[in-house]
């Protein structure tokens, strides 16, 4: 069986070939349990009140802060999975 890093490898290239573009709040969990996945907690300053993008994105990242990195592949890879169904 492959890695839990092999699978979150194999799933962001899955979410990229998607046949239907997920709603925001679905896409926004993706890009925070990406994030959260390969990188861990959010760091730096938040973006400017006005970048409305940046700032949810910024926002549903920290939301997963405390969150292990395996934990939050492991949710990644579920979530593209189940989008894939």
């Amino acid at each position: 069986m492959a890695s839990i890093q092999e699978q979150f490898e194999q799933a962001v290239l899955d979410a990229k070939s998607l046949t239907s573009r997920p709603d925001n709040d679905t896409l926004l969990r993706m890009y925070a349990l990406f994030k959260q996945g390969s990188e861990g907690d959010v760091s730096g300053p938040p973006p400017g009140m006005f970048d409305f993008v940046a700032s949810a994105k910024f926002q549903a990242w920290s939301k997963l802060e405390g969150t292990s990195s395996e934990s939050a592949m492991k949710k990644y890879i579920d979530l593209i999975r189940s989008l894939k169904a």
